[in-house]
């Protein structure tokens, strides 16, 4: 099979349909080329020769990665051992160690390739212990807290790169987006909060299992890195698309709240995976400081991701599943959730507890006025007041209906600007439904019709020749 001679990598190539294995086989040679053409073909005169760390950051820092994942990945790479089918873990107290020689062989890139692009959480887990080391030589079986999040800051800045630098910014501007160096500490510190680490902050590989196992992202952020960073072509694996797209229409005058990293964490976060383009409904810096303004952007929108920061620097939001309503009651369902992006990135999601998701009232003298999501009247999770420029978010210590905490830097506080995305479908007009209704058969619309007239023994000549819609949900 090809020109890999370990039994182990000719396992891991198998795992490739086999129109995708010359792909995969090509890479190794065209590393060793110094970054050749991609059409290079496998050939015995590399037999016997290694990759170096410089040949990968050859063909890894053209889509700008930096030379310290670039370093982690060439770790990982060494860290393979062909003979073996799977890394075994150690019994407790021992530790191994990454051994960094010459460099990197052709049954070792096959067998890191085929762990990483069609591998197991079991298989992952020690390629990542390997690349969360901060220099070669580190124990294979051990990590700290600290230094996976420092692996996992590399891993999210190289996907954020790659998304840049490939054009895959489904008409996002970065340049008039927030801060993405302190988006991708946040995402990180969030991934990384996932672990369930020692009491010491110490990390094994089982550990590391349990959670790539949850963290399904890990697993996509790699695929990318490996795939962009080495030019592996998969037909039947296309790039991820992790961004969602966007709708704004003067970017030029707009500051969004949101970074890259945040909006991967936020769209990954949505019921069903919304792939409808974001649009802009409101923002303070394009529309002003006016609830009524705001209000209506909601109304008749669908789903909707509000976005708040105050003046004490905290950006937090919530998301409302459904189209929003001017009503004395609470509305929405289970889908709805309340999120903080800064100073912590994270997401509440409803306890059980009541069902009081989404509230919006005006100009009403005996029921609050405001738009409020979670807990109860004059104690909500998040609340903004009628009165544009005010909120509070009470927690204690949680929200009764998301078990968040406090969201805002103070209790009570003021707004300093604000955003409001429609991130959903819109729900049909009743125009819509009229026009959709139309469209239909009349014998689909009313089947008394069609026994009628199979009873006077018409003939059905449309029967057979189309086929009916599925019912609307």
């Amino acid at each position: 099979m090809g020109n890999t001679e370990s039994a182990v990598a000719q396992k891991r190539l198998s795992r490739f349909r086999p129109e995708e294995r010359p792909a995969v086989e090509a890479v190794f040679d065209r590393l060793l080329q110094g970054g050749g053409s991609a059409g290079a073909t496998p050939g015995k005169a590399s037999s016997g020769k290694l990759l170096t760390l410089e040949m990968l950051k050859f063909s890894m820092g053209s889509i700008m990665v930096s030379d310290s994942m670039i370093r982690r990945v060439y770790q990982g790479m060494c860290s393979v051992d062909s003979a073996v089918e799977t890394p075994a873990v150690p019994s407790s107290g021992k530790t191994t160690s990454v051994t960094v020689g010459t460099g990197v062989s052709r049954e070792q890139l096959v067998i890191f390739l085929a762990d990483i692009l069609r591998g197991t959480a079991e298989e992952r887990a020690p390629l990542i212990m390997a690349m969360s080391q901060p220099r070669a030589g580190g124990s294979v079986f051990v990590t700290t807290s600290d230094q996976l999040a420092e692996f996992l800051q590399d891993l999210v800045s190289a996907v954020v790169q790659i998304l840049t630098h490939s054009g895959r910014l489904q008409d996002w501007k970065p340049e008039r987006m927030g801060d993405q160096s302190l988006g991708v500490k946040l995402l990180a510190e969030q991934m990384c909060s996932e672990i369930k680490s020692s009491d010491q902050g110490s990390c094994d590989v089982p550990c590391l299992e349990d959670w790539i196992f949850r963290m399904s992202q890990v697993a996509v952020y790699l695929e990318m890195l490996v795939a962009e960073g080495l030019n592996v072509g998969l037909s039947s694996r296309p790039p991820p698309t992790l961004l969602p797209p966007c709708r704004v229409a003067s970017w030029n005058e707009l500051r969004c709240l949101l970074d890259l990293p945040t909006l991967m964490f936020l769209a990954l976060q949505l019921p069903d995976r919304y792939s409808a383009p974001w649009n802009l409904l409101f923002s303070t810096k394009l529309h002003g400081e006016s609830f009524s303004r705001m209000a209506t952007g909601l109304m008749k929108r669908g789903p909707t991701l509000l976005l708040v920061k105050d003046t004490k620097g905290h950006i937090f939001g919530g998301f409302a599943s459904q189209a929003w309503e001017f009503k004395p009651q609470f509305q929405g369902d289970s889908r709805c959730f309340l999120f903080t992006v800064s100073p912590r990135l994270r997401v509440y999601t409803c306890s059980g507890y009541n069902e009081h998701f989404m509230y919006l009232n005006q100009n009403q003298q005996t029921m609050p006025n405001g738009l409020g999501m979670g807990g109860q009247h004059g104690y909500f999770g998040l609340w903004l007041d009628c009165d544009f420029g005010h909120g509070h978010s009470r927690a204690r210590p949680k929200c009764t209906t998301y078990g968040s905490p406090q969201l805002s830097g103070e209790e009570d506080f003021t707004i300093d600007s604000m955003e409001v995305w429609g991130v959903g479908k819109p729900p049909e007009t009743e125009q819509d439904e009229n026009k959709s209704e139309n469209k239909r058969s009349i014998l689909d619309v009313d089947p008394e019709v069609q026994a009628m007239m199979e009873m006077a023994g018409k003939t059905l000549h449309s029967q057979g020749l189309r086929e009916p819609e599925e019912d609307q949900e």
